[in-house]
């Protein structure tokens, strides 16, 4: 169990902010912990991490490294409507025991501020997407 593990896990939120299932994650000795080593101060690199792409690759790359070292699985595609901008791209985290609410927030806000400062990225998304596909 990781609880007893020398490496840190995210301390609880506070009751009743969260829906997290922290606990019942905690008491699953078949439960996937990974997300637990994502403390406070490692969300904060790795929102700055996130904030920093620059490139499509580099955001796939970061995307794979998320799912290969936590278990956060990122889907980013364009929304049911028209994309005029980064807001028409549907950026979502699946959902899983022990992903807090404010994970649930704080990746996707850095991933669209990366994605307003680098729009070929954006452009990239869309043309993986095939919306550029045989123009």
């Amino acid at each position: 169990m990781l609880s007893t593990s020398p490496l840190p896990i995210r301390t609880e939120c506070p009751p009743g902010t969260c829906v997290c299932e922290r606990e019942s994650l905690l008491n699953d000795p078949a439960g996937d912990m990974r997300i637990l080593l994502l403390t406070r101060m490692e969300e904060k690199k790795l929102i700055a991490r996130i904030e920093s792409i620059s490139s499509y690759a580099d955001l796939q790359h970061m995307a794979e490294r998320m799912q290969a070292q936590l278990g956060i699985v990122v889907r980013i595609a364009p929304g049911a409507r028209e994309v005029r901008t980064v807001r028409g791209l549907t950026i979502e985290l699946l959902e899983r025991p022990g992903l807090c609410k404010k994970i649930r927030q704080t990746i996707p806000a850095a991933i669209r501020k990366c994605l307003d400062r680098n729009p070929e990225i954006v452009y990239a998304i869309l043309d993986a997407h095939d919306l550029f596909g045989d123009m």
